[in-house]
């Protein structure tokens, strides 16, 4: 599986490579070209393709930035040792690596239990198949209750808001941008993410489709985002008043007799409740909380219900607030009610060609979600789809007692830069026994690590999209190999004597690693390797037994006794191919092991280097049902429990504070792309957004710093005047501060900017999901230099 198949070779020497792009959810087909060299497979050029079915040839910034990643001095190519006196690290091999930790973790867990090992893990393990389809593996291995990872800080209420109603994680609707006629944009930038927990690329180009069709596109923003400036219409909404504008809507369906549920109306529970739920809100008492007047509201309402083919669309910025689940499912439950919900134009599920879950058994026989199973130790948080609030985590290794997180093992997550407070986060790592990281750099939270095992270079590896095919605005099944020979690559820049150096600056010496093979070491075997030693296994045991192992046991329990059959006739010889062979051939486009022979398998996604095109999206109510009722659950209990703290805000006054948001920018999507130069350069994308009124009222000035304060902290940013902004509310980019001691991201430090969670409280949480909340925020602008007069907002 390491070698790409798909290339192809010109008369020029040069090669091209089909690849799905793994830096963001947008999964864009790549062509890269590359050329042989005496010191290995260079990468020439990379771009968009053309006949890849689902991109049609997009490519963002992010896409290019591929082969600088690839040949980041910065990045890790073999494990990294903490030096006793804690100066710094030096490489080892991966044999002793993996016997430091089997000398190390089994018996920290033997001493003070199984709890006392949390596991953290970041998104970038979706777009890994080897870290997806593993880390079960060794969460089960582990078997802790400690498990933390990115979702409570960006997506759980979304998770959470459609396994209440549709009865499973990912049963997650989408937009079916291509054939409507009026897309609602709520909490969102599609025009620089391209689809968020809907994985859409080339939204520009299928907004304008959408636009020269006659069709009409509504933002509602704080900020006239990139997607606002390119719609018919924006909202500035007050930044936590999304509950507030989504029950006016609600109220005004209600009570304008605009509800329609259509084919959906002998498929939903609770109608009657959510008509009682919105009964106290209508947008006259909701309009000074949103900041949107009643009457916008209203005739929003209107034309969303009397429009034949809609969507309301809601994203980051609606699950990142203290009602961040009760947004997402009204989001949810509005498109249902007007009759924009699995029909086309409107919200609809796709239906991923393996490892859908929800496509197995019937309606009727699912027993949909439970959350609230456990607790966190300390802030007795609820967990939800199995995880805790990452917010905990600090509080969890810093208070004694039974239970008291004593070890730690992070998996492709930096959350001393993503969570708040991130500075009581580091002192904590720093008083745990053992730490581990799974990552490709020394950034902020690993430089905390006693041992780092690195990834292979996305290049090294093939990939198969087991979780945004689930999100896709097309159905679709694409398998991309190795573009770089594992082993034989060109890893970084080295001098005539074969020391790797930097780039940007030669004289730099980033440390003898060529002492050590830097052969990369699959992340599904590291797991798998992680795994077999807490199982008690010796470090340097056979991984093939316990790989056929568990792949018999899974068949087993899908096909009983025709299990060994089906064993010998899965291709692959181990890891995730073989996992990857049984989910397409199980799935609903699969072959069925021979039953239907025009069916998908491995080696038939294989051998389509560009994909294969599944069709659109069509109708899945109530094939795609998990809930115990079989039905769409319209009135989930804890979400109409959590509507009384709604309506206890409700009875507040606004206030008037200055508020702070985040925003999403084009050349970022995870902490570690500030380190590559591509989408460094260029102007300064770290600065915070202020209205021009409220500019004047705090004395700043464009492109000079300011203060930015509250009673969690404060922090120097450089102000950039924006009439986009709302008056009364800012903004700063999440994932940036890389000025910390011990960190190895020498692009990033240039342009380190600052971290927004230093104002930012732990403790504070949508109760309901336990995810942070990271919008809305108040704070105090002032200059660095008070000038006469004025006065701090």
């Amino acid at each position: 599986m390491a070698t790409d198949a798909t290339a192809d070779r010109s008369d020029t020497g040069e090669q091209s490579h089909f690849r799905i792009c793994p830096l963001c959810e947008a999964c864009c087909g790549l062509e890269i070209r590359t050329r042989e060299t005496p010191q290995g497979r260079a990468i020439v050029s990379i771009r968009g393709e053309a006949r890849d079915p689902f991109s049609g040839g997009y490519l963002c910034p992010k896409g290019v930035a591929l082969k600088d990643l690839h040949e980041d001095p910065d990045r890790l190519r073999q494990p990294m040792k903490r030096r006793a006196d804690r100066s710094g690290f030096d490489p080892i091999s991966w044999e002793d690596a993996f016997a430091e930790v089997a000398a190390r973790l089994p018996a920290l867990r033997e001493r003070h239990g199984n709890d006392a090992v949390a596991l953290t893990i970041g998104n970038p393990a979706s777009h890994k198949i080897g870290l997806f389809s593993y880390f079960p593996h060794l969460a089960r291995a582990l078997g802790t209750r400690n498990l933390f990872s990115a979702s409570t800080l960006d997506q759980m209420p979304k998770q959470l808001a459609c396994g209440l109603m549709y009865g499973h994680w990912l049963s997650v609707p989408v937009p079916d941008l291509p054939r409507t006629d009026l897309l609602i944009v709520l909490g969102a930038n599609p025009m620089v993410s391209n689809g968020s927990m809907w994985t859409s690329p080339d939204y520009r180009g299928k907004a304008k489709a959408l636009r020269a069709r006659g069709g009409r596109i509504v933002v509602i923003d704080p900020r006239r985002s990139e997607t606002a400036q390119a719609a018919d219409e924006h909202l500035a909404i007050r930044p936590g008043g999304d509950v507030f504008l989504l029950l006016g809507l609600l109220h005004t369906l209600f009570d304008e007799d605009l509800v329609k549920l259509g084919k959906l109306a002998d498929h939903v529970d609770g109608l009657d409740a959510l008509r009682a739920a919105a009964a106290d809100f209508p947008p006259e008492r909701c309009a000074a909380h949103c900041g949107i007047p009643a009457d916008a509201q209203r005739r929003l309402a209107r034309e969303f219900a009397t429009t034949e083919r809609a969507v309301l669309y809601g994203r980051i910025g609606t699950c990142t607030q203290r009602f961040g689940s009760i947004n997402s499912w009204l989001i949810d439950a509005l498109n249902i009610l007007t009759g924009h919900f699995d029909v086309e134009g409107g919200l609809m599920f796709p239906k991923a060609a393996a490892f859908a879950a929800n496509t197995l058994g019937r309606p009727g026989q699912g027993k949909g979600v439970s959350t609230g199973r456990r607790h966190s130790r300390v802030s007795r948080a609820p967990e939800v789809m199995g995880e805790l609030p990452i917010s905990c985590l600090a509080e969890e290794i810093e208070t004694p007692g039974e239970g008291q997180v004593q070890a730690l093992i992070t998996i492709a997550c930096n959350p001393v830069l993503s969570s708040p407070n991130g500075e009581r986060l580091a002192r904590a790592l720093d008083s745990l026994d053992f730490m581990l990281s799974l990552d490709p750099y020394i950034n902020e939270t690993s430089r905390h690590a006693d041992l780092i095992l690195p990834p292979p270079s996305p290049l090294e590896d093939w990939h198969y999209d087991m979780v945004f095919a689930q999100l896709s605005w097309r159905n679709h099944a694409r398998w991309s190999g190795a573009v770089i020979p594992t082993g034989s690559s060109i890893a970084g820049k080295h001098d005539e004597h074969g020391d790797p150096v930097d780039p940007r600056d030669p004289d730099e010496r980033i440390g003898d690693e060529r002492t050590v093979s830097p052969a990369p070491h699959p992340e599904w075997r590291t797991l798998l390797r992680l795994a077999a030693i807490l199982n008690g296994l010796p470090h340097d045991a056979d991984l093939q037994p316990i790989d056929d192992a568990a792949l018999m046991a899974e068949l087993k329990r899908q096909a009983g006794d025709r299990a060994e059959v089906l064993f010998a006739m899965l291709d692959g010889d181990e890891g995730p191919a073989r996992w990857l062979d049984l989910g397409l051939r199980a799935g609903p486009y699969g072959d069925g092991f021979g039953a239907r022979p025009d069916g998908l398998s491995l080696k038939k996604v294989q051998a389509a280097p560009h994909g294969i095109d599944l069709g659109e999206l069509r109708p899945r109510v109530p094939e795609l049902l998990r809930t115990a009722s079989g039905r769409i659950e319209l009135a989930p209990p804890p979400l109409l429990a959590d509507l009384a703290h709604a309506e206890a805000a409700l009875r507040l006054p606004p206030g008037d504070e200055l508020l702070l948001i985040g925003r999403r920018e084009t050349r970022s999507n995870n902490s570690w792309m500030h380190n590559l130069p591509v989408l460094a350069k260029g102007r300064e994308r770290c600065t915070l957004l202020v209205h021009p009124d409220d500019a004047a009222r705090a004395g700043v000035a464009d492109g000079e710093p300011a203060r930015l304060s509250n009673a969690r902290g404060s922090l120097i940013a450089q102000i950039s005047i924006s009439a986009d902004m709302r008056p009364g509310v800012v903004s700063l980019p999440h994932g940036w501060g890389h000025d910390l001691a011990g960190s190895r991201l020498g692009v990033a430090a240039q342009h380190p900017g600052v971290n927004m969670n230093r104002l930012l409280d732990e403790e504070a949480r949508d109760p309901v999901s336990g995810t942070s909340i990271l919008s809305g925020i108040p704070v105090r602008l002032s200059a660095t230099t008070p000038a006469p007069g004025a006065a701090p907002h």
